[in-house]
């Protein structure tokens, strides 16, 4: 076991060590608190790029009365946009939208019906916050003006455009609420991007290791003192190692940027990630889905580095087992609306979908119980049978040099491993 502590500490201290490791940590802790604090970062740099001005509008009003109606709308509806009557031309107007001078102008009337006529013009339709502000005061209007030659009262009116009202409830005792499901809908799906991007980054990191010490000959020192079976659960253990740690460092810095953020007054991003109803279970299965999903591919990594001679061909080499968890992520983020889909549970006992799929349907779903242990049994099983093939072919292939000719090396390093 000395010689296993001893590449274990080698690979978690070599690769926790590097700038670039400390580097890439210190921008994603940074941009943890950024996106923490982006609501308010917004909001105060619209400020000062706005300097609190409001929207202006020009309004050529043939009607001669909407203009003073549109700009008492807005009012009520809170939006900062002034109505301003223009006091030239239509035709200057237009000129002066393709001058640049002004940014846009809309033309008011009434038909013969009482129906507001409304021409927006400007030079670019890229904003659409103003012409759908706009357009909403004057549905407002239209209805009252309508609800005027009915004779219709402000009452009757609010009468007839009240929402129905429709609730949804559930009658099982163990039935998730609709806040419970949006809030597991979050943080599954938070989560379902860290089992994602952990298991690719810390898997290649795995492969190509082993890839960079094939490369400089070292691995050749190595097996003619450690086994390579030990050799590959020490860079595997050592590797993950690391990955957890790092993955606590930006949890812990989620945390405090949530809590720091929640200070005060309560703002969109704090409501939208709220914890007030998660449940322990959530989380208990988020840890044990995201260990057994990285030993599995970290194996499935381990075994395919050997197989390479350069760090150039790494990425060729693990690119199917990158499409199996990109597969494995969309099966999972098409359930996030309805995770009860039937493919879905077929998807959630298939080991390398499992720890996506079945993490999705286990924080969303009231499953029982033999569910997700089963999915786990068969996962460990997975590991396990994947282990002992990938130490067969890690044998071989740790000794293989020359160019490689992808999966058809798989018999080779087997065939070698045995002599």
């Amino acid at each position: 076991m000395r010689e296993f502590w001893i590449i274990f500490k080698q690979s978690f201290m070599t690769k926790a060590k590097t700038k670039s490791f400390f580097i890439t940590t210190l921008i994603m802790v940074a941009g943890i608190f950024l996106f923490a604090n982006l609501p308010s970062i917004i909001d105060k740099a619209g400020e000062l790029i706005g300097d609190g001005k409001e929207d202006k509008v020009l309004v050529l009003d043939q009607s001669g009365m909407l203009a003073e109606r549109l700009q008492q709308q807005l009012k009520q509806s809170d939006e900062e946009i002034k109505v301003e009557l223009a006091d030239r031309p239509k035709e200057q107007l237009l000129q002066q939208v393709k001058d640049e001078d002004i940014e846009a102008f809309i033309e008011l009337d009434l038909d013969a019906a009482q129906t507001i006529q409304a021409t927006y013009t400007t030079a670019s339709l890229v904003d659409n916050y103003l012409p759908s502000a706009l357009q909403d005061a004057l549905q407002s209007i239209q209805t009252e003006v309508k609800a005027a030659q009915l004779s219709l009262s402000g009452e009757q009116v609010a009468t007839l455009f009240a929402p129905i009202q429709f609730e949804k409830q559930n009658i099982s005792d163990t039935a998730k609420s609709e806040d419970e499901l949006n809030q597991a809908r979050v943080l599954v799906y938070v989560l379902m991007f860290v089992i994602y991007f952990a298991v690719i980054i810390y898997s290649s990191m795995i492969a190509t290791e082993v890839a960079t010490e094939k490369s400089s000959r070292v691995m050749e020192i190595l097996i003619s003192s450690v086994s390579p079976v030990k050799h590959m659960f020490a860079k595997v253990l050592g590797i993950g190692s690391l990955g957890i740690v790092q993955i606590l460092v930006y949890g812990v810095a989620g945390f405090i940027a949530y809590k720091l953020s929640s200070m005060g007054e309560e703002n969109e991003l704090s409501a939208f990630f709220s914890l007030e109803n998660l449940q322990v279970s959530t989380l208990v299965y988020a840890v044990i889905f995201f260990l057994l999903g990285y030993f599995l591919y970290a194996t499935l990594a381990a075994l395919l580095g050997s197989l390479v001679s350069r760090t150039e061909d790494v990425q060729q080499m693990i690119m199917p087992m990158s499409l199996l968890v990109v597969a494995a992520f969309i099966i999972a983020a098409t359930g996030l609306g309805n995770p009860e889909l039937g493919y879905l549970k077929i998807a959630s006992f298939i080991p390398f979908f499992t720890p996506l799929v079945m993490f999705l349907r286990v924080g969303m779903l009231d499953l029982p119980l033999w569910e997700p242990l089963l999915s786990i049994a068969i996962m460990v099983a997975t590991i396990i049978v994947l282990g002992w093939f990938g130490a067969k072919v890690y044998r071989g292939g740790v000794l293989m040099y020359g160019p490689s000719r992808s999966l058809k090396d798989l018999k080779k390093a087997i065939q070698l491993g045995k002599e």
